[in-house]
Order: structure tokens, then C-alpha cells, then sequence
């Protein structure tokens, strides 16, 4: 390894550290953390791998405001059942019924549990007492809907360090700054039982080798797929620089199977020259919900219900129309009738014939005081995103929701126009398939959170971990314990370690992710067309075979994110792949090809890698089946231990 930049740490490349465990965590954000908690909880040894710090790591490490879809907390009026049926609905069934239906089934009962913890889920200091979205008897604070109570209001920053500390009580083995990089099967054969994985050290570039009797992937979707500045590259997408999907692409090389990766959408978070950060203009969309809109000249914008009747006033935003049963701010809304239900949908010419004038703000010094307290000094103050470069800074800069008014840039939520060709893997994109177990088609490894296709928030991340966690635990109580196949693990050493070795001329991270990125905005942005596509693979393929192998890293930080980038570049081409087979134009998945076959709509297409090509098949949207029936059946022991008060909340 090349020396000649100054490196704090000692390198450690020649030191190998085996671990053994009954459940291997895989990713330390919400979900695995509920994950481990959950396999500790049901007597299995854990170890919990985190490329970061456990403590405030994963997209939702440092904070959350709202917890989506709580069906079953005792101030709700919609089932689970209810909720599912209006996701799969809105995205015409292209939608993970199986995990949704776990969020909405469980996530209250995590909710309490994280309470225990020490996580804070009710206004106990009586901050907001009579308030509308409060709920006097038990004290907790509800968000957009307030007559059917189901989206809670937290104070997500308390949520990390109390699951850390929980997990520490309860024994699991926490191994930080380690980035695992393959999965090793048994035999080291492609399709093959999941038996454990490597990683290292992203200070000291240490090798580990972990066993496991059952793998839980618990890392973020993928990102910086279509966008990277390499000027900005720690602002280039929503979510954490870390969280950049390397659980996808691990699973991709043993042959796991992946639904719905040929949907992305047109870029909507992003800041490197691009855009302000998410959530600092006053952009009326789930945290900013619902603020007043006003124009240059203060003319206030005006809200309409489901049926396109202008609200009167501030309150009666928070509840359905006439008829309406509930309604889900977010993206999905139930009972649809009219398109416009706020501020934000309308378009700007339509604002301009209606005589409103640019630029527009978010007023909040015009709402009812508790309402401007919630949104300002709790929502913005809890959720991750906003909660330093937002509240804090805006706080310390002197602005005043009481006084001043917060400039909106864009009509709607989205703080910058994008081009078509800048496209993201949000609003619940694709990844793992899962059955009713949340395991994959690889025997023993197991998924949640993020990893999943058709992902979602705070809430989903944690019910997925902790119900994945116990089935996991089921799993490895029964399951023997293979001796890894050194063969494999030895290449996966060859391979790492490669670029610390080559040419400091050769090509940096940032480089290969430009490149990668300009790529897929070429070959595979809003218009598909299979020459376009399969020049897409070309490319990828030649800058696998003749970049790659060039690349250069100084230091275990630097090997670190070249990882990453090569991680982003397997990414890129399951997406390509996926693009691929599907030969229709489907709206729900932002898919839309210029040589559209014509033939009748595809349902699910999942795509995986036998080692040699990449093989598809067609599941049916509705393959979940009776959601409240299967769930029941393949959950007997939880809802007996629920009903006689045995399982710890």
C-alpha cells in the first residue's frame, strides 16, 4: 500500500478476524438494529455489522418525525388491511403487500417497544395539551389525518441511541466502521445456502470473516446511481453518502432474486448544485404539512379537498372531505376525486391565471401557535434531514416562524426542476424479493428495510427488521453451521485489496462514479429503448473489465468508497437488466419505452444472476395472496404471545 499519504491509523491488510454467530445483521441503521434486538431477544447470538457507528447510522439515524401507517395504536380508526389495500391501490398493485402489511400490522407494537428503550413517542411534558392532533389520554400526537389517527408525530432523534443501548443489554455483538463487501454461500456456489460474510475495516482496512447459521441484509436502496458531483459528493442524493445500496449488489453476485428495479423516478431530492436541501424551503410536503402558502405579494394560496372544494380555514386540512373515509399524505390518497389537494400539486400556470406572482413562501407566522410549533420546533426539529442544517441553522441565523415567512423555491415540494434523465431510486423503488419469512430466494438469508422492493419510511424499516429478526432466529435455532469455503473467501481478499496496490495515477472513486452515473443517464434515463439499453450494458461492462482493475485507493477511507463505487456500478447493471425484460410502458413504475411491444402489461418481472446469465420470470402483483390470512397463518406464535401479554413490547 502506497504511503505516501499520511494515514492516522495503522493498516492492518495482512490481519484476518473470524467471527461466529447464530443471526449476522447485516447494516446498523433502523432496521437492523431491530433486527439483532428481535434474533437476541428470541435467545440467539447476534452480531451486528455496521459500516458506520451504530449510534446514529443508517438514513434514519439522526432523527424522524413522523411514524407512517401505526393501524394499530389505540386512537386509529383504519385496519391494517385498510391501509395495505390503499398502497396497492394507488401504485395499481406494483406495491410490497407482504412488508406493508408487517408495517401496518406491527408497527405500533415496535413503536412501543423502542418507547421502552427509551425512545420518545408522546408529548409527556404536556407541550402541546389541546392541541387538535393531540390525543389527551395518551398523550400522543398524530400527523395529517387527524380524525383517523395512524400517522404518529415523534421525536425520532431519541430512537438510535436507545435502540444502541438496547442492544447492548441484551448481548449482541456490535461491530462498527466494518463494510461488509460479499456474501459467502455454501461451496462458495452461486444460489447456494447463505452461510456468513466479509468485510473491512474502514479505518485500519482489517479483513473479517463472519458466520452465520442466518444473514439478515439490512442496507439502504441504492443512490448516486444517475446523480454524483464530485465536487458535492456527501450532498448527491437524499439519503446518507454511506447508504449507497452494497447489500443489492452482494446479493446480485450469489444470485438472489430482485423485483421491480427498473423503476426510478425523475430526480426529486438532491442538492449538489442542484437543489437546496430537502426540506429547508417552507415546501409544503410531509414535514411542512400543512403551511400556509403565500405569494410575492402575500396573497395566500388556497387548499382543496378530495372533491375540489376550497378549505376554509387551517383546520379543516387535517380532515377528509364529505364521504371521504381517510386520506394519506405522502403520495397516497385515498378515495381519490380531484387532483388538487394542496398547494403544492397545482401547476404554475395554473397559480399565474389565478394572478399569484413568484416567488412563494411558506407561512407559518399566519397559523394557529400550536400547529407553527409542531411543524417548526418539533418536525423540523426531529427529522433527520433538517434537524442541524435546518432548525439549528436557520434558528441561529435569526429566522423567526413567528415573524418571517420561509421562501419556497419551486411550486411544488421538490426544491428544483431535474431533467428527465436524472432519475433516483425513491418512493418505494425496487430490491429484494421477499416471501411471507421476508427471506429471499437464497436459503438462510434474510431481508428488510430498505433491502426490500417497494421500501418505504421510518416505520417500515423497523416492523420489517424486527419481524425479520425473529424469523431469522426461528431459522438459525434449527439450522447447522457451515465452515465457510476458503477458496471464495481468498478471492474476496484478492479483490478488495487490489486497488491499494495499483498505479496513484489510476482512476479515484469519484472518477468511476461520475462515469457511471453520466452512463446511466445515456443509456438509461427516462426513455427506454432496448439499443440504448444493451449500449448501456456494453459500456458498463467495458468499465468493469478495463477501469476497474486500474483503480486506486491510498488509504482504507479511500478503499471504502471505491467499494461503494464498484458496488454502484453491479447497481447499474441489475437496473439495466431489469430495463430489459420488461417490454411495456407501465406508468406505475415510471417506466416508459419508445419500443413498447404492444402485448398486455407485465406484472412483476424479477430478474437474478445463475452465475453465467441473467435469468427472468413473471410473478403475479397479487402473489402475497390473502395478506391478513397469511400472515396470521405464518405468525401463530407471535399472536398467541401477543394475546396472553408474553411478548415484550
Amino acid at each position: 500500500m502506497n504511503q505516501s499519504n499520511v494515514w492516522p491509523y495503522e493498516p492492518q491488510i495482512d490481519k484476518v478476524t473470524r467471527m461466529e454467530a447464530d443471526v449476522l445483521v447485516l447494516g446498523g441503521g433502523i432496521a437492523g438494529c431491530m433486527a439483532a434486538i428481535a434474533a437476541a431477544k428470541k435467545g440467539q447470538k447476534v452480531i451486528l455489522v455496521e459500516k458506520g457507528a451504530t449510534k446514529r447510522s443508517g438514513a434514519g439515524g439522526s432523527g424522524c418525525d413522523h411514524w407512517e401507517s401505526a393501524a394499530t395504536n389505540p386512537c386509529s380508526k383504519i385496519t391494517p388491511e385498510e391501509l395495505v389495500s390503499a398502497m396497492l391501490d394507488d401504485n395499481d398493485g406494483y406495491n410490497n403487500a407482504i412488508s406493508h402489511y408487517i408495517e401496518c400490522r406491527e408497527g405500533w407494537d415496535r413503536l412501543q417497544e423502542i418507547e421502552q428503550m427509551g425512545g420518545k413517542i408522546r408529548d409527556t411534558e404536556d407541550e402541546f395539551a389541546g392541541a387538535d392532533f393531540r390525543d389527551e389520554k395518551t398523550k400522543l400526537m398524530f400527523a395529517y389525518d387527524y380524525e383517523n389517527k395512524f400517522t404518529i408525530r415523534i421525536w425520532g432523534t431519541t430512537f438510535k441511541p436507545a435502540m444502541e443501548k438496547e442492544l447492548k443489554r441484551l448481548g449482541v455483538t456490535i461491530v462498527d466502521r466494518v463494510m461488509i463487501t460479499s456474501l459467502l454461500t455454501e461451496g462458495g456456489k452461486n444460489g447456494a445456502r447463505c452461510i456468513g460474510a466479509t468485510g473491512i475495516h474502514t479505518r485500519t482496512g482489517e479483513f473479517y470473516v463472519f458466520s452465520g447459521k442466518a444473514s439478515i441484509i439490512t442496507m439502504s436502496r441504492p443512490a448516486r446511481v444517475w446523480l454524483f458531483s464530485s465536487a458535492h459528493p456527501g450532498l448527491c442524493e437524499f439519503r446518507p453518502m454511506t447508504t449507497i445500496g452494497d447489500g443489492h449488489a452482494m446479493g446480485w453476485r450469489i444470485g438472489a432474486e430482485f423485483n421491480m428495479m427498473e423503476k426510478s423516478v425523475r430526480a426529486e431530492f438532491s442538492s449538489a448544485g442542484r437543489s437546496f436541501p430537502p426540506y429547508s424551503a417552507g415546501n409544503n410536503h410531509n414535514t411542512w404539512f400543512p403551511a400556509t402558502l403565500i405569494d410575492a405579494e402575500g396573497k395566500e394560496i388556497p387548499y382543496a379537498d378530495r372533491d375540489g372544494n376550497i378549505l376554509p380555514d387551517v383546520k379543516s386540512r387535517f380532515y377528509p372531505a364529505k364521504g371521504q373515509h381517510y386520506f394519506l399524505k405522502g403520495g397516497n390518497i385515498e378515495q381519490a376525486k380531484y387532483e388538487y389537494d394542496g398547494p403544492e400539486t397545482l401547476p404554475y400556470e395554473k397559480l399565474k391565471e389565478m394572478g399569484y406572482k413568484l416567488p412563494f413562501y411558506a407561512d407559518l407566522s399566519s397559523m394557529p401557535e400550536l400547529e407553527r410549533k409542531v411543524i417548526w420546533g418539533m418536525m423540523v426539529g426531529q427529522e433527520g434531514k433538517t434537524n442541524v442544517p435546518v432548525y439549528k441553522n436557520f434558528t441561529e441565523a435569526g429566522f423567526d416562524p413567528e415573524k418571517h415567512v420561509l421562501q419556497c423555491y419551486g411550486v411544488g415540494w421538490t426544491s428544483a426542476e431535474f431533467l428527465p434523465q436524472e432519475r433516483q431510486l425513491f418512493g418505494m423503488p425496487g430490491g429484494f424479493m421477499n416471501d411471507w419469512n421476508l427471506m429471499t430466494n437464497i436459503d438462510g438469508l434474510f431481508v428488510a428495510g430498505d433491502s426490500l422492493f417497494s421500501s418505504n419510511c421510518f416505520g417500515h424499516a423497523a416492523s420489517t427488521g424486527g419481524y425479520a429478526g425473529r424469523k431469522a432466529a426461528a431459522y438459525a435455532a434449527k439450522a447447522q453451521a457451515v465452515e465457510p469455503y476458503l477458496p471464495q473467501i481468498d478471492a474476496e481478499r484478492e479483490r478488495v485489496y487490489a486497488p491499494l496496490f495499483n498505479d496513484p495515477q489510476g482512476p479515484s472513486w469519484k472518477e468511476i462514479n461520475e462515469a457511471t452515473a453520466k452512463a446511466m443517464q445515456n443509456y438509461c434515463g427516462e426513455i427506454k429503448r432496448d439499443e440504448l439499453l444493451l449500449s448501456g450494458v456494453e459500456l458498463l461492462k467495458r468499465y468493469e473489465k478495463e477501469i476497474v482493475p486500474k483503480a486506486y485507493a491510498a488509504n482504507p477511507h479511500e478503499l471504502t468508497r471505491l467499494l461503494e463505487v464498484f458496488d454502484i456500478l453491479t447497481v447499474s447493471q441489475i437496473i439495466l437488466q431489469a430495463c430489459l425484460a420488461r417490454h411495456q410502458t407501465c406508468e406505475k413504475l415510471e417506466f416508459y419505452r419508445s419500443d413498447d411491444d404492444g402485448k398486455e402489461k407485465a406484472p412483476f418481472i424479477c430478474i437474478r444472476n445463475d452465475g453465467e446469465k441473467v435469468v427472468a420470470r413473471e410473478v403475479p402483483l397479487d402473489y402475497a395472496g390473502n395478506i391478513k390470512e397469511n400472515y396470521e397463518k405464518n405468525n401463530e406464535d407471535y399472536i398467541r404471545e401477543l394475546e396472553k401479554g408474553e411478548t415484550v413490547l
